[in-house]
């Protein structure tokens, strides 16, 4: 996901980071470099104890003996590159600000390597992120970017591959406690030649959030069952989605008129990643496959045996404009303004982030787990009074191409991101930073903090046993085995900047009624197979890139098995739903 920023809770300073951020003030810019004679920095012992003492404060996975030895390996493993200055970046969300205001400071005062964690737009991470990679410039000492570029990374080659980095070079500053089995997201960060290019430092899904106060009413429930003839409940489909947000829209609670679906459509930048978030693949777009669809993934793009991408139109095997991705528009425009407040219409991501917690919208399937940190601030009219929410999360419903095996949903996964343009030293300690703060010293506080799971250990960990009435479903879908088929952008996508930005131009005018989703589909896989065309022309990818499949008549490749799908004659399937409490014991028996 391309995001412009977040509307979390800005993360205040504690009391240890604000000592470290001013014990680091008046050091200056220097940049330093490596000296293998140096000692570890001999102020490391105290300031061990005191992070483990004020920050940590027993918060970890690990036993203090197993975090004093692990924090003590970085002290010495750090010891060549102290008083160098690292810079590194990342989107701003809560995680992100944990990691800059308080981990950074810390590891500077344990390793003596000056840390400076930037905090911008994701979008402005990925242009920083191009330039360097186009002009060679050593821009960031290392980016935390969305796993959407795996597919960009390995085959422009300007990543240091991880898997070859720590057991070559990059060996001598490789945590042994680093334990990358326990990390959940590697597959999201592994390319088709199996090499780790990305190490996962945040991870968040898109899952279907409702009021579940509301859907376990009694008489709520008895008037949607007397209208529709089922049971009211968690939608397993789109089918019971729809009859779900009629219902609720206009519809009177505690005297307030509710609504029962929440979106956004304001021709942005931010409408891109509503649809590349996996939304086609809910619908049923692509092919089968985890974590991505192949050969068709959930963008419509087809690869081949070699991975190389050979077309995004159906004429040319692709499942851009395919009937699944075109149903799959025109529902999100039907309920976008039939059962969304008005202004929704006019909404970017980041303005139509809070309005569930404002209490008047009924479910929304479209919905970041990163909002989580927002929805528990006392005060809110979805908690009750003792702070538990009125809310759950549960994972999405399908639409009636969707096919059990197919991807249900997006998970975005920051990872850590070496280029190769970067100075060996400066890499090295910054890869140490990156360690650092996924380390599982630190990774249980991080994840209580900022809520974005990357390590079993810690999702399985009593701390969220304890804390999961709070968190309405999170914790539970996490330890799913739902959460699966909830993966971020695969490897098909071979240049994620300049695709994605055609998607909120193109399903743009879809939205504002200027074309029809079959047009704006058609219109949007053409000017991808353009940007296709001119790198395989161009030759930049070399033999990972594309190469385009001669144009056929659509109805050869809907002859064929798996995607494109050709059309259904009727695309209302019998509405299913699902009591939610239901859905919790089946993933816990």
């Amino acid at each position: 996901m391309l995001s412009l920023g977040s509307n979390s809770a800005r993360i205040g300073l504690t009391a240890l980071a604000a000592a470290l951020l001013a014990s680091c003030n008046g050091q200056g810019a220097q940049s330093g470099e490596a000296d293998p004679n140096r000692a570890a920095n001999p102020d490391a012992p105290q300031a061990i104890a005191d992070f483990l003492d004020n920050e940590i404060a027993g918060m970890s996975v690990l036993s203090r003996a197993e975090q004093e030895a692990e924090l003590n390996w970085f002290a010495e493993a750090a010891a060549p590159y102290q008083d160098m200055s690292i810079r590194v970046v990342s989107e701003t969300i809560a995680t992100h600000e944990y990691e800059s205001q308080v981990l950074a400071p810390a590891f500077t005062a344990i390793t003596g390597i000056q840390i400076t964690h930037d905090l911008i737009g994701e979008g402005d991470v990925v242009e920083k992120l191009q330039t360097q990679m186009q002009t060679g410039e050593n821009v960031y000492d290392a980016y935390v970017n969305d796993s959407d570029l795996i597919g960009t990374h390995w085959r422009y080659q300007q990543v240091r591959n991880l898997t070859d980095w720590m057991e070559g070079e990059g060996a001598d500053v490789t945590s042994p406690t680093l334990d990358l089995d326990d990390f959940i997201g590697l597959p999201f960060t592994t390319g088709p030649d199996g090499k780790l290019y990305q190490l996962p430092d945040q991870q968040f899904a898109n899952l279907y959030w409702f009021r579940y106060d509301w859907f376990t009413d009694p008489a709520i429930m008895a008037d949607f069952e007397a209208e529709y003839g089922y049971p009211l409940g968690v939608p397993v489909n789109w089918s019971a989605y729809e009859d779900i947000a009629e219902f609720f829209t206009g519809r009177e609670i505690d005297g307030v008129s509710v609504y029962g679906h929440m979106d956004y459509g304001k021709k942005d930048p931010s409408l891109g990643w509503r649809f590349t978030d996996a939304w086609l693949s809910m619908a049923g777009n692509g092919d089968k496959g985890e974590p991505n669809g192949l050969p068709v993934d959930e963008w419509g793009i087809r690869v081949n045996e070699q991975s190389q991408p050979v077309g995004s139109c159906v004429a040319r095997g692709g499942d851009t404009n395919g009937p699944a991705a075109v149903y799959a528009i025109q529902k999100y425009i039907d309920w976008l303004k039939a059962y969304a407040p008005p202004q929704a219409q006019g909404m970017t991501f980041s303005e139509s982030g809070p309005v569930p917690s404002q209490g008047q919208i009924a479910q929304q399937m479209f919905w970041y787990t990163t909002f989580t940190a927002d929805m528990v601030t006392p005060g809110l009219p979805v908690l009750n009074e003792d702070g538990t929410p009125k809310w759950r999360m549960a994972p999405s419903p399908h639409g009636v191409y969707w096919e059990e095996g197919q991807k249900l949903g997006y998970q975005d996964a920051g990872a850590w991101t070496l280029m190769k343009s970067t100075p060996t030293d400066r890499a090295k300690a910054a890869w140490l930073y990156a360690q650092f703060v996924t380390s599982k010293t630190v990774d249980l506080k991080k994840a209580h903090t900022g809520l974005t799971f990357i390590r079993e250990s810690t999702i399985q960990d009593q701390t969220f046993t304890d804390r999961s009435p709070m968190l309405g479903g999170l914790v539970e879908f996490y330890r799913s085995p739902a959460r699966v088929q909830w993966s971020p952008t695969g490897t098909n996508v071979p240049d994620y900047p300049r695709l994605a930005q055609l998607w909120w131009q193109n399903i743009g005018d879809a939205a504002a009624g200027a074309k029809t989703p079959q047009e704006a589909m058609d219109s949007l896989c053409q000017a991808q197979e353009e940007v296709l065309a001119r790198l395989e022309r161009a030759g930049v990818q070399g033999e990972l890139g594309p190469k385009l499949n001669p144009e056929e008549d659509p109805q050869v490749w809907f002859d064929r098995p798996g995607a494109p799908k050709p059309a259904l004659a009727n695309e209302d399937e019998p509405p299913q739903t699902i009591g939610y409490d239901e859905l919790i014991r089946s993933w816990t028996e």
